[in-house]
């Protein structure tokens, strides 16, 4: 994402104290903190699912700010937010059931 550097100074301690709420807490209680801050109840399913997982390991430094520069016009130092490389989630695969082959049906034949 990216921001201005103030900005990012202030939502990056935020998103570090979200996930580790979340990995700490009950997922009810983890989810309703988390609906109090973001609004977006997909962001809430996210942290849930696939961050929760990702960052089991680490207990800060979630995120990356790397400079991009200024921002013509005004000047103002631009940033961009990334969270780190955590462990790799293997989402599991479910398999799709082929229909079953339908029976072949024989008729008795007449002699």
């Amino acid at each position: 994402m990216r921001t201005t550097k103030k900005r990012a100074a202030v939502i990056t301690p935020e998103i570090d104290k979200i996930i580790s709420f979340a990995k700490s807490h009950s997922p009810h209680v983890a989810i309703r903190h988390i609906n109090t801050i973001v609004t977006d109840k997909n962001a809430s399913k996210k942290i849930m699912e696939v961050y929760i997982n990702r960052f089991a390991k680490k207990s800060s430094g979630l995120t990356r700010t790397k400079a991009l520069g200024s921002r013509d016009g005004d000047g103002a130092e631009l940033v961009d937010i990334s969270l780190v490389e955590g462990e790799v989630v293997a989402t599991p695969v479910v398999a799709e059931k082929k229909p079953a082959a339908p029976k072949k049906t024989t008729t008795p034949k007449k002699s």
